[in-house]
């Protein structure tokens, strides 16, 4: 916190001291006004002990009416539970006639029309979005979402997808996809990416396809059927984009041992 600001919390503090202060000293004003004009007088034993008796009776007439407590669940007070013991009982134990409490009506039936207005609102009358219709807007909130923090100068990186990824061979683009091959794929597809329990990745024969979206995809979303992770939630956008590049510039390497092909011929 700044200076300006402990000092206006200060002020505030203060400002509400002088007004409690203030309220006391009205206060005592106006008691003292009041017994200038009207003075108490005192009371004599006889006075005492008639008013005692009378906060007495108002003491024990508050705790015969039921407390606020008691009239929200329903309950009776003990000395009205004899007139409500049911003519059940078993092993010396009775069950009383408590009525459901009011509270619990209350929700009970709320709850009904509650439902009734929501049903119609939502599914008769057509008046708000049911929640497949909340869902697909908030699917398209969240592309939008999406589109605006990806059109971030910071984040423009992170734009490529399976639907626009172009072919790259610039260096540093290739020497980051070797780097990301190296780290993941070659327990799975060898050094030189020549296969082994995955395909061959040099040649021209694909099974999931060979063009620079399909390879991006396969990469982004895995083939989990065949123990292909999906690298997607491991690697960001634009290193699934770098891998991708490098495997695409392995094609023709034709290293020694390579698999046999698999899948279709790229075209």
């Amino acid at each position: 916190m700044s200076y300006a600001d402990i000092l206006v919390v200060a002020m505030g503090i203060t400002a509400v001291m002088i007004l409690a202060v203030s309220v006391l000293m009205l206060k005592v004003i106006k008691f003292y006004v009041k017994e200038s004009v009207n003075p108490t007088p005192f009371a004599t034993p006889e006075e005492r002990a008639r008013r005692r008796i009378a906060e007495q009776e108002v003491k024990a007439l508050k705790q015969l009416k039921p407390s606020i407590f008691n009239r929200l669940m329903g309950l009776k007070p003990l000395s009205e539970e004899k007139d409500l013991v049911m003519e059940h009982e078993f092993d010396g134990i009775t069950e009383l006639d408590n009525p459901t409490p009011g509270w619990f009506m209350v929700l009970f039936y709320g709850s009904i029309i509650f439902a009734i207005v929501y049903m119609f609102n939502y599914e008769v009358l057509g008046w708000g979005p049911n929640q497949d219709e909340e869902y697909a807007t908030e699917l398209a909130e969240a592309e939008e979402a999406k589109i605006a923090y990806l059109s971030k100068p910071g984040n423009a990186k992170n734009a490529v997808n399976e639907n626009n990824m172009e072919q790259s061979k610039d260096a540093a683009i290739l020497t980051s996809g070797a780097g990301l091959f190296v780290n993941r794929c070659t327990p799975c597809h060898g050094e030189l990416a020549q296969g082994l329990v995955g395909p061959n990745l040099t040649d021209e024969y694909w099974i999931h396809g060979g063009s620079p979206g399909g390879v991006f995809k396969t990469i982004k979303y895995g083939v989990p059927e065949k123990g292909m992770v999906a690298w997607e939630k491991s690697l960001s956008a634009q290193q699934i984009s770098d891998l991708t590049n490098y495997i695409l510039s392995l094609q023709g390497s034709s290293p020694a041992g390579a698999k046999a092909a698999e899948g279709e011929k790229l075209k």
